[in-house]
């Protein structure tokens, strides 16, 4: 009778253990989806959606085709585009409960020293050391949303810079100092 007690006390115990483990991996996978982002290049007309990060880690396949999508279309020149950039554009999106699939508008990402230096000889308000150029940066709307409330989600994920340019129709995001400007 002991015996089968203990077999039972055995089970018990492992099963309520597993619960417990399969219960604490959902909540870990939970806090680490897929993260995936979708664009319409706004210059090109070019489509992207890649999956940049899923298992709990970034994937190089989907970081690459981003690093392409996000490349300075004036001169076809790539960047590695900063992870945490991709991370807080998920963010706003998800913010503003815009679907992963549903393109977000790119207007500029990375900017080569060349495109930056004529950028900047046309307009003061183009930074002649621009996060752009260490692919910390990007210009983006988004289709059906307010470019007001696109300024105000980023701003609130304290991530870094947000510029508001309404008659541009874009709102810059960048993963430098926490700062803002219109």
């Amino acid at each position: 009778m002991s015996h089968t007690l203990l077999t039972r006390r055995g089970l018990i115990s492992g099963g309520t253990a597993a619960l417990a483990m399969a219960a604490l991996s959902e909540r870990v996978s939970a806090r680490t989806p897929e993260r995936r982002l979708a664009f319409v290049n706004a210059n090109t007309g070019e489509r992207y959606d890649a999956c940049f990060f899923a298992n709990g880690r970034y994937r190089a396949d989907g970081l690459a085709e981003l690093n392409h999508a996000m490349r300075d279309w004036r001169t076809g020149a790539t960047r590695t585009m900063d992870p945490k950039l991709l991370d807080l554009l998920v963010q706003v999106r998800d913010r503003l409960d815009v679907a992963p699939h549903k393109p977000l508008r790119l207007v500029s990402a990375y900017r080569s020293p060349k495109t930056n230096g004529a950028l900047h000889a046309r307009s003061h308000g183009v930074a002649s050391k621009s996060q752009h150029m260490l692919g910390k940066a990007t210009d983006i709307a988004i289709p059906g949303i307010r470019l007001d409330r696109l300024r105000s989600a980023a701003m609130s994920l304290h991530g870094g810079g947000v510029g508001y340019y309404p008659r541009d129709g874009f709102v810059h995001v960048d993963t430098g100092a926490v700062r803002h400007w219109s």
